[in-house]
Order: C-alpha cells, then sequence, then structure tokens
C-alpha cells in the first residue's frame, strides 16, 4: 500500500484505528517472558550506548509477533547484518539519518519495513517529512531528550494536530499505564486516525531492560478498551 504526503484535512479513511497496536521497545533480559504476552512489536536496541543496548543470544520469539532492530547511525552495512542474524522484519531508525540512507537501507532489504524516528517537544516542522514520504514505511514520534529514546517523559500530542501524511505512525515517549486515559481521549481524534501503534518501554521496567510482565500485560487488555 502506498502512502502520500497531502496538506490536505480532508484525510482518506483509514482502518488503522480498529485497534491499536502494541511495541513494546528496549528488550534484553525477559524477552520470552514478553513475547509471551503476544505483543505486536518487540524493539531490540543495538546502540552500544544504550542502557537497553541487546547483548546475546535471541531467544524463540512466534511469528506472529515482528522483531524491531532500533539503530542509530548504524551503517548500513552493520544493519544488514544484525537482519540476517537476527531475522528482523522492521528496522528502527533513531540517529540523523537521512533520506538517502532509508532508500539505500530499503534497495538493500526490499523485505524489511523502515520506522523513521522524529522527536517532538514543544513543536515540530512537518516538512521535515516530505523527503522521507517515499523511503520509509512508517514514522515514529518520539519525545526529544538527552538520549534518543527511553527518556521517560511525553511530549504534548497535541503537536500532531497539524499531521500532514497519511503514513501510519508509532506513538512513544514515557507511555505507561497512567497514559490509557489521555491515549483513549487521543485516538477519537483527527490526527490519529493514522496512529498504527502504541510504543512503550521505560514505564514499564524493573530495570534497563527489564520489563514488568503483569503491568504490559494490562496495558495490553486495556488498550483497546474505553471501559
Amino acid at each position: 500500500m502506498n502512502y502520500h504526503y497531502t496538506n490536505s484535512k480532508e484525510k482518506p479513511s483509514t482502518v488503522a484505528n480498529d485497534r491499536l497496536k502494541l511495541k513494546v521497545c528496549g528488550m534484553n533480559h525477559n524477552t520470552a517472558e514478553i513475547a509471551s504476552l503476544q505483543p505486536d512489536y518487540l524493539g531490540f536496541i543495538f546502540w552500544k550506548n544504550s542502557k537497553r543496548s541487546f547483548d546475546g543470544n535471541m531467544p524463540p520469539i512466534p511469528h506472529t509477533i515482528k522483531k524491531v532492530g532500533v539503530f542509530v547511525d548504524e551503517t548500513i552495512e552493520k544493519v544488514l547484518r544484525s537482519i540476517q542474524d537476527f531475522n528482523l522484519l522492521l528496522i528502527q531508525l533513531h540517529g540523523n539519518e537521512t533520506a538517502e540512507y532509508c532508500a539505500q537501507l530499503k534497495e538493500k532489504a526490499k523485505h524489511v519495513a523502515i520506522i523513521k524516528v522524529f522527536s517532538i517537544k514543544d513543536n515540530f516542522n512537518f516538512d521535515t517529512l516530505l523527503d522521507f514520504e517515499d523511503n520509509c514505511d512508517f514514522y515514529l514520534f518520539d519525545t526529544k531528550g538527552k538520549l534518543p529514546g527511553g527518556n521517560g517523559f511525553a511530549f504534548d500530542w497535541k503537536v500532531l494536530e497539524d499531521y500532514p501524511s497519511t503514513k501510519p505512525y508509532f506513538l512513544s515517549g514515557g507511555i505507561g499505564l497512567d497514559e490509557l486515559d489521555s491515549i483513549h481521549e487521543f485516538i477519537k481524534r483527527p490526527e490519529a486516525r493514522f496512529c498504527h501503534a502504541i510504543d512503550v518501554n521505560s514505564k514499564f521496567e524493573i530495570k534497563p531492560g527489564l520489563k514488568e510482565a503483569a503491568k504490559i500485560k494490562e496495558f495490553k487488555k486495556l488498550l483497546n478498551t474505553n471501559d
């Protein structure tokens, strides 16, 4: 399916919000336990400077769960090796990767979907997305902080009122159980029409890379429930 950039407020209908998908990122210590909860995506960080940098052998993961490799300004060669070594189905680019970088990666790994991350604080210039429209499959909007992800606090989702694209996106940044009501309100709004998935990480940790299974199970159960 092709998604096209548009400046119009009249956006085509989509089924993106029939069910919000769940991505649990920063996996490391108890991957098998979290995989048993059947999130839609599991994210593994391949950036050595991260406290959640993945290290070791990856346990068997059901094919229904898509493995996402998270990279920060990595060489394309290293990304391609990781795709092969860990059977990654999506690549999340969390650094200053250019549209040309995305195009080269897409050409060399045609079966892999690309998520390009953009960090937001108080505002965002959505014209930045223009160059990436044809070179990635998803956007991910995260909170701008000291680190490229996992900072533990949210940005103001009202910024997304100006979202001009029809490309599906992941919503990230300091999301925990306390944000469920806000998520349920957000998905009623026009700017949430193309919100594909909620990305969680630091708010569900005992320590970096060790997730609280009970909290993730509760969040997953309530994510698509408005009761």
